[in-house]
């Protein structure tokens, strides 16, 4: 991951009253991190820095929109993001990540926060990330109109005596 320390804040260089830092994401930071999930992206980030008691809060906001596959087609979506997320970083011995609060040297009171805001911006995509209706590729919309018109069809008698047999044993 090389974003040549575009995002690397030096928690001891701030000011006691805090700083606010302005991003704009587009698809260089996306490269740069080299992640398939997300292809492309368009998003503005606004990061508001406070000290607290002995340690940092980083408050990150997080609007636009990036481009991921769609779980249907495959074919590239437009995807929202408006998320809000926090970070708290101490001055420490060593480098550490408990989930909770990361740890930077003090020798070295620098924190680079590019895969935070990576990894922000990707817990803000749905699971299941699909086009509207009828917007996928035409080979997927075609498909999906032909299963519809099977799912219309009435059931072959056949296979109703069948399932009936099949519940009786189960009795």
């Amino acid at each position: 991951m090389d974003t040549s320390g575009r995002f690397k804040i030096n928690l001891t260089a701030l000011p006691s009253y805090g700083a606010t830092f302005n991003w704009q994401l587009d698809d260089a930071f996306f490269d740069a991190l080299d992640e398939q999930e997300i292809q492309h992206g368009n998003l503005d980030v606004t990061l508001r820095v406070n000290r607290k008691s002995g340690a940092f809060e980083l408050h990150f906001q997080v609007k636009g929109d990036v481009s991921i596959p769609c779980n249907r087609c495959l074919e590239p979506m437009t995807q929202p993001i408006d998320t809000e997320a926090a970070i708290t970083v101490k001055l420490g011995e060593q480098y550490d990540d408990d989930g909770e609060v990361i740890t930077v040297p003090e020798t070295e009171p620098e924190v680079d926060v590019a895969w935070n805001l990576y990894e922000i911006i990707a817990l803000d995509i749905p699971i299941y990330h699909v086009h509207p209706d009828g917007q996928c590729s035409e080979e997927v919309n075609q498909l999906f109109a032909q299963e519809q018109d099977e799912d219309d069809k009435p059931n072959d008698s056949r296979w109703d005596a069948l399932k009936a047999l099949l519940d009786n044993d189960k009795r």
